[in-house]
């Protein structure tokens, strides 16, 4: 069922492209509706948090009809809807509620999803789950730029943008059509049954990756870094003109900053994945966790071109080595009968964890943003020690 991994990537690639058409304006749009670094946090918290609560549920009831597709659908079709109104908002609070909803439809999507294409490549998931998280990058990627191009060519705004992005959107769901998914039997489970019928090694593991999100703040608070690094100071006297090009300078540089982390996301989750299934997963996870380390330092320091450069080329190959393969981990630890349970538990748990992170990181952001990252970087050291232990 090697069809099926090409068939969703397709689906998330289309997604991607509206969804990042959005994600590296979206710090900026919030902060033009007066959003400060807390409200920033919080709207950033939410949108994994929200998402990831659901997982758990959407996760088990997929497993008691042993059936995904029809979860994947709907999750697609929701937050295309919710995406098209965000540009409508006229204040945060606004952004807030529709963001939210737009992460519902992620989180009713993702655990069938995953549980999918878990079953389509039993015997090489770390390679399975690389396909896909390289397809999804690339939609990715493709969204940043053109985003860029909307921006910095054309001259069109934030709402412009999130406009065209939310049409696109739509297209994610005509894949969908030809995607087949296993037969399962329906299971007489509750969420709580579930989760006590889950392996000790997959709780323990769940814990681990826990800790690692709570480190992992929201990709926002990158964005702004970068973004009040090349915000130049202009003098009273300024003319209209360099005003305009010092904003545009701030917003411009860390679009492209922001494509370079998915360009590098993309290169790196295929032979991520291949190796682990090679070497182990728990072994590329520590590395992940590990450049994470270094990634946050660096982030804590930086101000020149040439410092976020490499460190968002090192953020991107974070994600390679830790996104898809914490998933395929996941899911050899768990069951055949109860992917779709550990997998929406797992994104749950960590959801949960998120929305405390991206408050903490926007409360020390007000101190200062090398707390934020100082704060991140010892978390995921302390998560990858964890892991060292984890057998």
């Amino acid at each position: 069922m090697f069809f099926n991994i090409i068939l969703l990537g397709i689906v998330s690639f289309l997604n991607d492209v509206s969804t990042e058409l959005i994600a590296p304006i979206l710090p900026m749009f919030l902060t033009s509706l007066g959003a400060g670094s807390l409200a920033v946090g919080l709207i950033g918290g939410l949108r994994d948090s929200i998402a990831s609560v659901l997982k758990v549920f959407t996760g088990v009831w997929s497993d008691r009809l042993g059936k995904s597709k029809i979860f994947v659908g709907s999750g697609y079709f929701t937050s295309s809807v919710f995406r098209l109104l965000l540009p409508f908002s006229r204040i945060w609070p606004n952004a807030l509620v529709l963001i939210s909803g737009e992460r519902i439809g992620k989180g009713l999507r993702t655990a069938p999803r995953d549980a999918i294409i878990a079953d389509s490549m039993p015997q090489c998931r770390g390679k399975g789950f690389g396909i896909h998280r390289t397809l999804d990058t690339l939609g990715a990627i493709l969204g940043s730029a053109i985003c860029f191009i909307l921006f910095w060519a054309r001259g069109l705004e934030f709402k412009e943008i999130i406009l065209i992005a939310a049409i696109l959107g739509f297209l994610a769901l005509i894949p969908l059509f030809w995607v087949k998914e296993k037969r399962r039997l329906p299971q007489k489970i509750t969420i709580k049954i579930g989760l006590k019928e889950l392996p000790k090694e997959a709780r323990v593991f769940i814990r681990i990756a826990s800790i690692f999100a709570l480190s992992n703040f929201s990709y926002m608070f990158f964005i702004l870094k970068a973004s009040e690094a090349f915000q130049s100071p202009i003098p009273d006297s300024f003319r209209v003109g360099a005003a305009f090009a010092s904003t545009k300078l701030a917003i411009g540089v860390p679009i492209l900053l922001y494509i370079l982390f998915n360009i590098f996301y993309a290169l790196g989750a295929i032979p991520f994945g291949v190796l682990s299934d090679r070497i182990g997963k728990k072994r590329v996870i520590g590395i992940g966790y590990f450049l994470f380390v270094l990634t946050c330092i660096g982030f804590a320091f930086a101000n020149s071109l040439g410092a976020f450069t490499i460190l968002f080329a090192l953020y991107g190959l974070v994600y390679a080595a830790v996104d898809g393969n914490q998933r395929a981990l996941i899911s050899e630890l768990a069951p055949g009968n109860l992917k779709a349970t550990a997998l929406g538990a797992f994104h749950t748990s960590i959801g949960l964890v998120a929305l405390l992170s991206s408050l903490l990181a926007g409360g020390l952001w007000q101190i200062s943003p090398s707390l934020t990252f100082g704060f991140g970087g010892a978390v995921s050291f302390i998560s990858a020690i964890s892991l060292l232990t984890f057998r």
